[in-house]
Order: structure tokens, then C-alpha cells, then sequence
């Protein structure tokens, strides 16, 4: 939480008793001691506008916004400066930004409903008024709860809404706030078990069961997440979100084709919203058809030149190429103070890509610099944290803990993880095995890592808990159950294979649970180059998770944290888990595929050979590049950014990597 500057609270007085001049007054001084205080930027902004100062007003916004991007109050004051100014059609746009960043702010809403009702847009002013009722509604403290949320204070938001939960433990609306809360995090289980309550208690109320529905899709719990589409979209026929929800719900279940129907239904009602757009694209992406998704991409940024997501999804087909005029506007938009920082990460990462393909690698790598630490700004990952885990692993799960366990669990060899870091070829390896006729490609389950946090007990929200510790008392009854439940719950994901992959790559952390619960199943070390794999960590911005991968130091000491663990379980579980280098993959093919085979004790198959023929959908970055024949492009990716990576380097240790490397990076 940001230093309150001594004079805060004298001036907030100030301002509530209307005496602006004063209270700016204090502002300058506060100012004088810290000049890039937010909130004493924020009450200047207020009081020069008060005093009809308005171009001071907007230079302390200006000035507020280039620290903290994402700030709802400081777009609604550029929406209360803009009104008073008389220029109310820029004002409701900054009104609708405010309510993008956070939309609890109640006088936002209200001039939104206002402004619409006047112009004649129903639908607008409708939904503006049904955000606004839902506001004046809550408790102040719930209203305070959400302001706080959306302001990134998760630790005091939490503390307020489980307080307030104490008192009213029914109450749907704190559910959902402590739900989102926990998502933020990374806590699903949380997050589904509140909103599944929530829903619960008040089944009528249609946004809590679009929220129930995304946490269902993170959790990949397809089938439940489409019973919840198919209520909204049989109950609110002519609401396009949800219509836009179900489309998803569609695709994530493989039926790309009718998902792009849906898509198209709503872009006959709507042809230029820019996120139907995008998400048409991913379905055509993820069924390889880039040429009709670069053109989806395109109407896009057409239709929103700000809308970042569809020139990052471009770069992110890794075939594109931008030319210079799209490159210029890319630079353009990052020039704007108003674009939301969700919007400049994915600019800053699209043009790491286009650039890098320009030769321009220094300004390439400022870019990935830059949207690297716009990510790393509300990360909670930490080294210490990430390193006190992977050492809890090893003390807790030793040979004496294995041995003391004897057999036990559910006797299953479905199950194939491949596991590691991402980035490190695994999506390869998935398909090489998905063309055998006896596995089924699935995706990145996250079942195991689900059961993890089930296991860590009532303190996980706060990161500690009882896990891995909790394994040592687990039953033959109880592993055996859990197996069962794992095969259970991922047979949706399967076709008619015996066997399927699992490719979560943190399933890496999970090994001792694996083994108990699913003696019987392969596990595969999925491994890169060091230098490789963790400078593609780095240019990649990921969909959600991988919280380490936004820093040079924190993945050189993720990287060194899972050799350590993978070392630790090969000592303990020997013959357990099968290594494959992603180097000698692209070195010898199909001495490494039979070796694959034959650890999977399956028959060789020709076709996993030809596995980019091999026809399905693959949705992680490296889509494309397992479309096409083995090859040498993502060798040495690095070294044009050698002089950048000492800090890498310095936290991988030298002795996992080559001395010529070493010698080129100091």
C-alpha cells in the first residue's frame, strides 16, 4: 500500500468542506516531499478543476496516469474535467474507462446512464442504469470493498469481505467479491466453491452465473460451464455477451465450426465490436486457419485502433509479419496516456515481435522490458516463496516418505504428463504422441494442481497451508479415490484413446501427488537449453499463471528451482520419469520418438513421425510451429540479446550452460 504523505488526511477534510484553495494549498506540500504521491496527484487534479484551473488539472492527471495506468478514479476525474469543460462525448468515454478499470464507481455510471438516455441509446443507458442500482444497493462497505479491489488492495479487501461475511455469510454479493479476490490470486478452488454458493442462494441473478461460468472455463470444467451458458443464453436470448459466452463455452468443447457460427450471428448484430472479432480469430487460430484470423485480427484493430489484444494476437501466430505502417501505429497508440496497461503490455509485447523480426533488437528488447514490468507491477510471485516450496517438496517427499507409503492409489496407466517449463517444447512431444492411434492430445489440465490447492487446507488464500505435508497422512482409500477422481474428471477432454496426455507444465511441483494417487502413470521431463527456454519464457506474454515468467531473475531462479526438484525426483523415484532434450528431438527425430514409445511401452507408429499432419486443435503459442516439420528456428533465439542477460545468467549458475555462451553473455 502506497506511503500516506502527512498531510492526506487534512486535505481530504479540505476538500469535503468545499475548500479547494486550501486544501491545494497542502497538496503542493505533500507534493514537495514526494512528487510522484498518487493520491496527492489525484486531490490536485480535483481541486484545479473545482477552481476551474482545468489545464492543471489535466497535467496532474497526465502526470498520475503515467505511474498508475490502470487508476478507475483518475479516469473519472478526466471524465468530470471534460464535463465541466462542455465536451460531454469525450467525458463518457473516459466515464466508460473508468468503468472498464473499476466499476464500482458509482458517479460514473451515473453520468453514463444520463448521457445515454439523452442520445437515445436504450440498450447503453439501460445497462448503465443496471450497474448503477446494483451500486446504491450495496452496504458502504461492500461499495468501499469493490473501490479498494479494483485499486489492486487485495490483502485489505480480503480482510474487510471475510469480516463482512462473519455477519452476513449469505450475502451473494461479498461471495462474489471474495471470489474474485481468490481468482486474482490463483486460488480456483476458492473461487468456484464461493460463486457455486452464490448461485446457489440466488439463481435468478444472471451475472452471478456468467462469473460461475468463466471460473468453470479456468477450471476447465467444461461440461458444468455450458449448463451455465445454455441458462443465460435460454433465459436472456437477446443479451450478445452471453451469447458471446456460450460461443466460447462451444469452442473450448472443439466444435470450432459451430462456435464461428455464433460469432458471426452476433457480428451481424454488432460487425464491429472488437472482442468478438478477437475471439473469432482465436477459433480460426486454434483450427489453423490463419489466414481467415489474421483477417479477424485485422477488422479488430480497424474497429478499436487501441484494442492491443488483436495486435498481439497477430504477433503471437509467430508467422505474421507487420509492415511499417503498422508498426508506426502500434508506437502511436503507446503514446497515449489513456490506453489502459492491459492494452500497452499487449503493444509492448507485439512490438518486441515485430521488431525483433526487423533486426531491431535493442528497441525490440526495451519493449519487452517494458511490458514485462507493466505485468510485474500487481505480480505477487516471489523467488523466496517459489524456493521455500520446491524445498518443502524435497524434505517432506524422500525415499523414507515413498517407501513408508508402500503401493497404493489407482492402478491406471491413462494418464501421460509431460511436464516442465513452458516454452520448452512440450507442446511438440503432446504432438508427436496425439498422431499415435492409442492417445489422445488434451490440453493443459489443471486437475493435479486443483487437488494441490484442495490439499493445502482453510489457510490457502494467505499461501500457506498444510501441503505437501498433508501427503504423509493420505490413505491407500484416499489415493485411490483421488486417482479415480482425476480419470473422472478428465475423461471429457479425452476422444476414444486408451491412453491422453496431460500437458500442464507446473505439474512439475506435483510429482509426489502424482505418483501416490497414479502409481501407474508416465511422466516425461520436457527439456529445453537454459538460455533458450528461459529468454522464450521472457518474450512470451502468457494467457493467465506463470507469474514468474515477467523477470530475468525470477525465471533464471524458476529454471534453477525445477532442476533442482526434477534431480530431487529422479534420486527418489528412479526410472520413474523419462527426459527428453528438445535439442536432441530436433537432432534425431525418430530415435527419439521410438525412445518415447517404447518408454510408453506402445507400439511405434509412423505417424508420429509426420505429427504436423496430424489434424487438431492445439491452443498454447507454439500452435504453429508444430504444424511444420522439425526444425532449427528457435535455436540461439538469445543470442542477438546477449549483452541483456547477465542477469539470467547470474541466477542459472554457469554449470548448466555452454562456456562460449558464458564467455559471449560477460
Amino acid at each position: 500500500m502506497a506511503k500516506q504523505s502527512p498531510h492526506t488526511s487534512l486535505v481530504m477534510k479540505l476538500i469535503k468542506e468545499n475548500k479547494f484553495k486550501e486544501a491545494h494549498e497542502y497538496v503542493l506540500l505533500n507534493l514537495e516531499q514526494d512528487s510522484n504521491h498518487i493520491e496527492s496527484l489525484y486531490f490536485g487534479s480535483v481541486c484545479a478543476r473545482y477552481l476551474k484551473n482545468y489545464q492543471q488539472s489535466n497535467d496532474y492527471l497526465e502526470r498520475l496516469l503515467t505511474l498508475s495506468p490502470d487508476m478507475g478514479r483518475a479516469y473519472q476525474e478526466l471524465g468530470h474535467l471534460n464535463r465541466d469543460r462542455g465536451s460531454l462525448e469525450l467525458a463518457a468515454g473516459y466515464y466508460r474507462q473508468a468503468c472498464e478499470m473499476n466499476p464500482a464507481l458509482i458517479s460514473s455510471w451515473q453520468f453514463l446512464y444520463d448521457y445515454y438516455r439523452d442520445i437515445g441509446k436504450k440498450d447503453a443507458s439501460s445497462h448503465a442504469l443496471e450497474q448503477l442500482e446494483n451500486l446504491k444497493s450495496l452496504p458502504n462497505t461492500l461499495l468501499y470493498i469493490n473501490q479498494i479491489l479494483y485499486e489492486g488492495k487485495l490483502s485489505e479487501a480480503e480482510k474487510m469481505c471475510r469480516d463482512f461475511l462473519k455477519k452476513d455469510p449469505k450475502n451473494t454479493e461479498a461471495m462474489s467479491i471474495l471470489s474474485e479476490i481468490a481468482s486474482r490470486l490463483g486460488y480456483l478452488e476458492d473461487a468456484e466453491f464461493l460463486l457455486e454458493n452464490a448461485v446457489n442462494f440466488e439463481p435468478n441473478n444472471p451475472e452471478l452465473r456468467k462469473k460461475y461460468l468463466i471460473i468453470l472455463r479456468k477450471k476447465q470444467k467444461f461440461s458444468k460451464a455450458m449448463i451455465q451458458a445454455e441458462y443465460l443464453c435460454k433465459t436472456f436470448p437477446k443479451n450478445l455477451s452471453y451469447k458471446a459466452q456460450m460461443a466460447i463455452e462451444i469452442m473450448q468443447n472443439g466444435d470450432y465450426e459451430k462456435a464461428i457460427e455464433i460469432f458471426d450471428s452476433i457480428l451481424k448484430k454488432a460487425p464491429n465490436d472488437p472482442n468478438t472479432l478477437t475471439s473469432k480469430g482465436h477459433a480460426l487460430k486454434t483450427f489453423g486457419n490463419n489466414i481467415d484470423a489474421i483477417k479477424s485480427y485485422k477488422l479488430a484493430h480497424k474497429a478499436k485502433p487501441d484494442h492491443g489484444e488483436a495486435y498481439f494476437s497477430l504477433a503471437n501466430l509467430k508467422t505474421y509479419s507487420f509492415k511499417t505502417s503498422e508498426i508506426a501505429l502500434m508506437k502511436n497508440q503507446l503514446e497515449n496516456v489513456n490506453l489502459l496497461s492491459k492494452d500497452r503490455v499487449y503493444f509492448h509485447f507485439a512490438l518486441a515481435y515485430a521488431l525483433e523480426k526487423e533486426g531491431e533488437y535493442e528497441e525490440a528488447f526495451f519493449h519487452l522490458e517494458k511490458g514485462n514490468e507493466i505485468k510485474k507491477i500487481n505480480n505477487r510471485y516471489s523467488i523466496k516463496g517459489m524456493k521455500d516450496e520446491i524445498h518443502s517438496q524435497i524434505q517432506i517427499c524422500d525415499s523414507n516418505f515413498f517407501s513408508s507409503h508402500g503401493e497404493g492409489g489407482l492402478n491406471k496407466n491413462d494418464p501421460i504428463f509431460i511436464l516442465g517449463l513452458p516454452r520448452s517444447g512440450s507442446t511438440l512431444i503432446e504432438q508427436i504422441l496425439a498422431s499415435h492411434s492409442q492417445i489422445d492430445g488434451t490440453l493443459e489440465l489443471p486437475n493435479i494442481l486443483s487437488m494441490a490447492h484442495g490439499l493445502r487446507g482453510h489457510d490457502r488464500l494467505s499461501n500457506e497451508g498444510k501441503y505437501p505435508s498433508v501427503l504423509k497422512s493420505l490413505t491407500k482409500d484416499q489415493r485411490k479415490e483421488m486417482g479415480l477422481e482425476y480419470i473422472t474428471d478428465t475423461f471429457i477432454h479425452r476422444d476414444k484413446a486408451p491412453r491422453f496426455t496431460d500437458k500442464m507444465p507446473n505439474n512439475f511441483r506435483h510429482i509426489g501427488l502424482i505418483h501416490l494417487i497414479l502409481p501407474n502413470a508416465k511422466i516425461i521431463d520436457a527439456r529445453r537449453y537454459p538460455l533458450d527456454c528461459c529468454f522464450s519464457i521472457y518474450k512470451q506474454l502468457f494467457a493467465q499463471g506463470q507469474e514468474f515468467s515477467y523477470g530475468l531473475e525470477e525465471i533464471g531462479n524458476y529454471y534453477r528451482n525445477y532442476i533442482d526438484l526434477m534431480d530431487h525426483w529422479n534420486r527418489v523415484l528412479p526410472g520413474k520419469i523419462l527426459k527428453v532434450n528438445n535439442e536432441d528431438i530436433i537432432n534425431d527425430l525418430e530415435g527419439q520418438v521410438k525412445r518415447i514409445i517404447d518408454y510408453l511401452e506402445l507400439p511405434f507408429e509412423k505417424e508420429c513421425i509426420s505429427f504436423y499432419n496430424t489434424k487438431r486443435s492445439v491452443r498454447t503459442a507454439s500452435s504453429e510451429q508444430v504444424r511444420k516439420p522439425i526444425n532449427k528456428d528457435g535455436v540461439e533465439r538469445w543470442k542477438p540479446y546477449s549483452k541483456k542477460l547477465k542477469p539470467l545468467v547470474d541466477c542459472l549458475g554457469e554449470e548448466l550452460l555452454k562456456p562460449e555462451d558464458i564467455a559471449l553473455i560477460n
